[in-house]
């Protein structure tokens, strides 16, 4: 019988944006297999047929770096070193209209919920046999496990509901399936991702249900870490401090966008939480947990913002002294609510104000890490280059957080592996180390 297998290395998918995209390409990469279909994931080989670029519409720096991409393989294809390119993902959902006559070297578009018809295009069925299993991408032993799509909050500035629709949780059993297969599959930690993790159950039984996921997929034997990323700030679900106390599986790590502080921008921001309530949650959270590491992002020049509100959110970043935090700047964005607003501050004073409080957060971060030097440390180890073992501490997560370093002469460690490590200096951002047997 003729199979649709395709050549070997024929199909790459390039994901952009964050890691929800990346568990949407894997899906992909899962279902092409499935049909004897091979397909790669980000290939750096210049020897495919077929390029179907995932983009992201976030905000106009990921608009413009997805479109960079588009144009790339654009120019690839009429040049005819590729054949065929589509395009998936946040920017096809919000702008395909726009861009079908814009680009006209793409194939076709498709949103973020038409699998089914990508993987028609690509000649393949859509094998419903298949939910809860997925290819990763990332390396072996830890995953993205996304819990829900979609998001129900109003922030003014965020066009994620415009592309990504109403918060729709997964249901627990495809939760649990899915972690099962990627434990059996070797994979030690579980990173949960959603636009908002602790709003997790409300739409199935109008409450919050992250507590008890958590505790479910914890009685996995092969899984280890499990972190919970994105948890939205107000109407915080406080039991999930108990499960992480009692539950030495549950990373005491918790990602809680904060986006700002002053109440000015956080009533303009339609953020439903004022300066008050955060101070007292993080509270609440160290008091319950004071062992937390705690992770959080803000946004900084959306309109109406001053730079008394700029010292008031400096201030608060150096009270609190986050183990992580990332800064981003507004982006004026078709559709949301803020877009009704001037956006009246210019792109360099927005740079501007992102690096001032980086500033501010590097010296907490060097002087939190300083406080580790001496001290022996559980580390997960994801890579290596010519130099170093590379690894994460509970406290980090892949990509945006620390890393661990262990020199590779007079050591030897397997990728994948945990080991105990003590550390002995740290910079800014990093820690260094050497194993302890």
């Amino acid at each position: 019988m003729k199979t649709k297998t395709l050549k070997s290395n024929n199909i790459n998918i390039v994901t952009l944006g964050c890691s929800k995209n990346v568990v949407d390409s894997e899906v992909l990469l899962s279902q092409l297999k499935a049909n004897d279909i091979y397909a790669v994931h980000e290939s750096s080989k210049n020897n495919h047929k077929i390029i179907v670029v995932n983009t992201c519409g976030f905000i106009e720096s990921a608009k413009q770096e997805s479109i960079d991409t588009i144009l790339h393989y654009s120019n690839l294809k009429k040049s005819g070193k590729i054949e065929k390119l589509y395009v998936t993902g946040c920017l096809s959902q919000r702008y395909r209209d726009e861009l079908k006559s814009e680009i006209p070297e793409v194939d076709s578009w498709f949103g973020t919920f038409e699998l089914p018809a990508l993987l028609k295009k690509l000649g393949a069925d859509y094998k419903h046999e298949l939910i809860g299993e997925r290819l990763i991408s990332t390396p072996s032993h830890y995953a993205y496990l996304k819990i829900a799509e979609g998001c129900n909050h109003p922030c003014s500035f965020c066009a994620i509901p415009l592309m990504r629709g109403k918060f729709k949780s997964k249901p627990v059993e495809l939760i649990i399936e899915e972690a099962k297969n990627l434990a059996k599959n070797g994979v030690k930690e579980l990173i949960l991702i959603a636009q908002d993790t602790t709003y997790y159950g409300m739409d199935i039984s109008g409450k919050k249900q992250i507590s008890e996921l958590l505790q479910k997929l914890a009685e996995i034997e092969q899984i280890e870490w499990i972190r919970l990323h994105y948890s939205y700030p107000s109407h915080f679900p406080l039991d999930v401090l108990d499960v992480m106390k009692n539950n030495n599986k549950i990373c005491k790590y918790l990602d809680i966008p904060l986006q700002h502080v002053s109440d000015n921008m956080l009533k303009a921001m339609r953020r439903g939480i004022s300066k008050r309530a955060i101070i007292e949650l993080i509270d609440k959270i160290k008091q319950k947990v004071p062992e937390i590491s705690l992770r959080t992002t803000m946004l900084v020049g959306h309109p109406g913002e001053t730079e008394q509100d700029i010292e008031e959110l400096k201030e608060f970043v150096e009270r609190i002294k986050f183990s992580r935090l990332g800064v981003f700047t507004y982006s004026h964005e078709e559709n949301t609510h803020a877009y009704s607003l001037v956006d009246d501050i210019l792109q360099e004073e927005k740079d501007k104000r992102a690096e001032y409080l980086m500033n501010v957060q590097q010296n907490i971060s060097y002087e939190e890490n300083q406080k580790k030097i001496g001290k022996t440390l559980k580390v997960l180890f994801d890579k290596s280059d010519r130099e170093f073992f590379i690894g994460r501490t509970e406290a980090d997560s892949p990509d945006v957080d620390n890393e661990v370093l262990v020199p590779i002469k007079d050591n030897y460690l397997r990728i994948g592996d945990f080991s105990n490590v003590k550390i002995t200096k740290a910079d800014f951002f990093d820690l260094y180390g050497k194993i302890v047997k």
